[in-house]
C-alpha cells in the first residue's frame, strides 16, 4: 500500500491534493533536472559559466567552422534553458527527454576529443572528465522521469 502525502497544490492554501511518494520523487527529478539545466543554461548566455573554456575549446576542435563561438555558447545555454523548462511539463516528458538526451549525447564528447583534459591516464579520470561522468546521474533521474509518464510500456528488455 503506497502512502499518501497531502501537498499543497497551487496559489489557493485551500487547494489540497493527495500523491504518493512515487509522485513526490518524480517531481524532485523533474525539479532537479529543470533546476541544473535552467542554471547551467542562464550561466552560459551571460558567459559565467565555469564550463565555458571546456566548451570553447570542443567547439575549436569540432564547429569552429560552422557557428562562432559567441552564438554557439548562446544558442547552448538557450537551449539548455529550454530543456529545464520542458521538464516541468508533463505533458512534454518526451520532448523533454529527447532534446536532454541531444545535449546529453554532446556532453560526452570531451573524452573523446579532448582525453589530454579529461583523462590522466587509461582509467583515471581529472576532474572535468569526473564532472562529465556525473551525467550519467542525470540520465538516470531523466530515465526514471520518463518511464513514470509510460509505466505500461516495455522498453524491449524480455526474460531469458
Amino acid at each position: 500500500m503506497q502512502k499518501t502525502f497531502l501537498i499543497k497544490k497551487g496559489v489557493s492554501p485551500f487547494l489540497i491534493q493527495k500523491i504518493t511518494l512515487s509522485q513526490l520523487i518524480i517531481w524532485f527529478n523533474r525539479i532537479a533536472l529543470a533546476t541544473v539545466f535552467c542554471w547551467f543554461g542562464f550561466l552560459k548566455v551571460i558567459r559565467y559559466s565555469p564550463a565555458e573554456e571546456l566548451v570553447a575549446h570542443l567547439h575549436r576542435v569540432t564547429l569552429v567552422h560552422v557557428i562562432p563561438i559567441e552564438q554557439f555558447l548562446l544558442m547552448l545555454g538557450l537551449f539548455e534553458c529550454l530543456v529545464g523548462v520542458l521538464w516541468l511539463i508533463p505533458k512534454a516528458t518526451r520532448l523533454a527527454f529527447c532534446l536532454f538526451m541531444l545535449q546529453m549525447i554532446t556532453t560526452f564528447f570531451p573524452l573523446i576529443f579532448l582525453k589530454g583534459e579529461t583523462w590522466q591516464n587509461s582509467f583515471a579520470l581529472t576532474l572535468t572528465g569526473q564532472y562529465i561522468i556525473k551525467n550519467f546521474v542525470l540520465v538516470a533521474s531523466a530515465l526514471t522521469v520518463l518511464g513514470s509518464r509510460f509505466p505500461k510500456k516495455t522498453w524491449g528488455l524480455q526474460n531469458a
